[in-house]
């Protein structure tokens, strides 16, 4: 899991959260890649998310709250309302009007309208409200609603939520592509944590990739060198030479732009080839010229 975080200085929730993301390093771990403390300005309101993780197959909106005593029982939590813990409202360390399951639908919705209307409104888009019980808390956790886009997790433990991505992940097929992701980090204005192409596509992320989208970003070059070893990849497996044009080659300088056919570039790359033949050809003639002269 690679974790970008944008500020450290968080929540106690957010501090666990983030403790917990970057422990995920071995092969059964979630793959994917998670954004701490990310903001999304839509319709006019201001979202804040306390974490936004993307795997290759669904984009989890993570509301995480810490309870502020320790307290044990059964953990009521209702779709709108305080949360309430054998009859005993439960203080949670944000202190919101709203409570954390409103919150995380608001943000939720937000998120998946506002990918809609960037052309990504098929991709599956969950919340979860992760709830960290101080140490010595013995809670059991009753959510009274039925709700597959939105579950509330229990973090007594750092295997919850790691098992509750894993158990999502399961569920469905690779939907995000590397492309999704950085159209998702351009849009929130998180472009320098977006991570490299190289890594996304470790993570799991498929798809073609399209690296004008690291444009402007730190990793630019990371995404114009991963465009040249695809380049050359490709190459290699249609039978071409497996060396790169210089500078001065007429396919360097009048590229291919796309995959149709470009009339005004391919004149140019003509004209050019043509003009070096025959400077190469005036060249040799002088040459011999030269030599003939010096043996008569």
């Amino acid at each position: 899991m690679l974790v970008r975080v944008q500020n450290a200085a968080g929540t106690q929730a957010e501090r666990v959260l983030i403790e917990w993301l970057r422990q995920w390093k071995e092969p059964g771990d979630p793959n994917g890649v998670a954004t701490v403390n990310c903001s999304l300005f839509h319709q006019d309101r201001l979202h804040q998310f306390d974490a936004v993780i993307w795997t290759p197959t669904t984009c989890v909106v993570v509301e995480a709250e810490t309870l502020r005593e320790q307290i044990s029982g059964d953990l009521e939590v209702p779709p709108h309302g305080p949360w309430r813990v054998s009859g005993r409202p439960v203080t949670l360390e944000g202190d919101s009007r709203r409570s954390p399951t409103e919150a995380s639908r608001d943000h939720t919705f937000a998120l998946q309208s506002w990918l809609a209307e960037r052309g990504l409104g098929q991709r599956v888009i969950l919340g979860v409200v992760l709830v960290i019980p101080p140490n010595g808390s013995q809670l059991r956790l009753q959510q009274l609603w039925s709700d597959p886009a939105l579950q509330i997790v229990l973090g007594d433990t750092p295997d919850r939520l790691r098992d509750h991505l894993q158990a999502q992940a399961s569920l469905g097929r690779a939907q995000w592509t590397a492309n999704d992701v950085a159209l998702s980090f351009r849009g929130l204005g998180i472009l320098p944590y977006l991570p490299a192409p190289q890594d996304l596509v470790a993570e799991g992320f498929g798809g073609p990739v399209d690296t004008t989208l690291w444009r402007g970003g730190p990793l630019q070059a990371q995404a114009e060198a991963y465009h040249e070893e695809q380049a050359m990849s490709a190459a290699e497996a249609a039978g071409a030479l497996p060396f790169t044009m210089p500078w001065y080659s007429p396919w360097e300088l009048y590229p291919r732009r796309s995959d149709g056919l470009d009339l005004g570039q391919t004149l140019m790359r003509v004209m050019l080839a043509l003009g070096m033949l025959v400077a190469v050809a005036w060249v040799i003639w002088f040459v011999l010229t030269v030599v003939v002269h010096s043996m008569t």
